[in-house]
């Protein structure tokens, strides 16, 4: 079966690794905190002035003060800090931020990426995804592998907006996790019960297959 998206999540979990300044887009990204390790520290960043997020709340205990770039509740780890927006953009320009998560509309075999604007649809700004691929080395994105209409959102080139030019290194959709090089998608997993024909007739870009693929494990 193909993965939900608490199942990406999961899987883009076990791509945090103890020590991490980990930032996290809005979507699917954001529920990766909740599947971290135990037994590893990361600490994670909002854009909008907080590093060392934790969970989601449990219902009843939300504070509607702390909040991510997402507008949703979140909860803070001790030891926790607040700070403006311009401290934030400073972490994140000065590449302080060891891994980026972010959600996607499209990525293209070149790791180009487009994630903030449907032309003709209402938007309210382009958000801090284009400081974050301007500066990170390290992207995994977060997303589904074709859209409502079955078209696929791993292109040979984007046709949204781009928010980031050559930038994306990996990516773990409902289908597979993905790697970029050499103007390709390599195929590195696929989900429990995906073939890897399915994944092919899923992907526009350049697929390269090499090898038995194995299952994802979580």
């Amino acid at each position: 079966m193909a993965l939900d998206k608490t199942g990406i999540a999961k899987r883009i979990a076990k791509e945090v690794k103890n020590g991490y300044y980990v930032n996290l887009g809005i979507g699917i990204p954001t529920l990766v905190a909740n599947f971290v390790r135990n037994d590893i520290e990361v600490e994670f960043q909002s854009e909008n002035g907080i590093l060392g997020m934790g969970p989601f709340p449990c219902r009843g205990t939300e504070d509607p003060d702390l909040i991510n770039a997402g507008k949703q509740t979140i909860t803070a780890l001790p030891g926790a800090s607040f700070f403006d927006s311009a401290m934030s953009f400073s972490m994140i320009r000065g590449q302080h931020v060891d891994l980026t998560i972010l959600g996607a509309m499209e990525v293209s075999q070149n790791g180009d990426i487009a994630n903030w604007k449907i032309p003709g649809k209402m938007v309210k700004g382009m958000g801090g995804a284009m400081d974050l691929v301007a500066s990170a080395d390290n992207i995994i994105v977060a997303m589904m592998h074709t859209n409502r209409a079955g078209k696929s959102k791993l292109l040979k080139e984007c046709s949204l907006p781009l928010t980031g030019v050559n930038c994306v290194k990996k990516i773990v959709t409902n289908l597979a996790v993905l790697e970029i090089k050499n103007n390709s998608f390599h195929l590195l997993e696929r989900a429990p019960g995906v073939s890897v024909q399915e994944i092919k007739e899923a992907t526009e870009g350049t697929l390269v297959v090499s090898g038995d693929i194995p299952e994802m494990t979580f």
